[in-house]
């Protein structure tokens, strides 16, 4: 399923949907497969995510990877020189510049897995993710259970719909919910 395609320069895979629905815990268990297939690995992940490591990528099941923080996308080039898979965690926070970083990085023969949001919470694109995702060779659409009454959830419900697009949170912010319950709260 994850094979490389016949005479291709490199891929973009990207992992998407909403809080709590396992996107990291994917990106971590493709990472573990690459090196098992003793594929050179890379993972970053946006400075400002310290919701549960500093420098590890962890899942809501507390896996977790190490991974190199950044500031900005363009730092991720800096860093690939011999590696044959990248891995990006939380990529909705990252610069418009990822988009041309995992493209560049793509033509020189890399797989590039991207996992993150691809809606923000009032259910609108989110970052650089839309983009990738028309980009990409893979794309991986996982949903959570709705909290409210156990449907498929591809919305991540924030308890406060006011201020800024970026507020990291858990279950103290957030909450999955499906198209009509997430639709309820927002008085839809």
């Amino acid at each position: 399923m994850y094979t490389k395609p016949k005479n291709s320069t490199g891929w973009i895979e990207v992992i998407c949907g909403s809080m709590f629905s396992g996107k990291t815990e994917e990106l971590i268990r493709r990472i573990k497969r690459a090196r098992i297939a003793n594929q050179s690995t890379h993972i970053f992940k946006p400075k400002m995510e310290v919701r549960y490591h500093k420098k590890k990528i962890v899942s809501h099941d507390d896996n977790e990877i190490d991974s190199s923080p950044i500031s900005k996308a363009e730092d991720i080039l800096k860093l690939v020189n011999d590696v044959d898979v990248i891995g990006i965690d939380e990529a909705q926070f990252f610069d418009p510049g990822l988009i041309e970083v995992c493209n560049q990085l793509a033509n020189e023969n890399k797989r590039i897995i991207i996992a993150g949001l691809d809606m923000d919470f009032t259910g609108n694109p989110f970052g650089a993710i839309p983009k990738l995702m028309a980009m990409a060779e893979l794309v991986t659409k996982v949903h959570a259970i709705c909290i409210k009454c156990g449907s498929e959830a591809q919305f991540s419900y924030r308890f406060s719909n006011t201020g800024e697009q970026v507020k990291l949170g858990e279950k103290d912010l957030y909450e999955p919910r499906c198209r009509s319950c997430f639709n309820k709260g927002m008085g839809i």
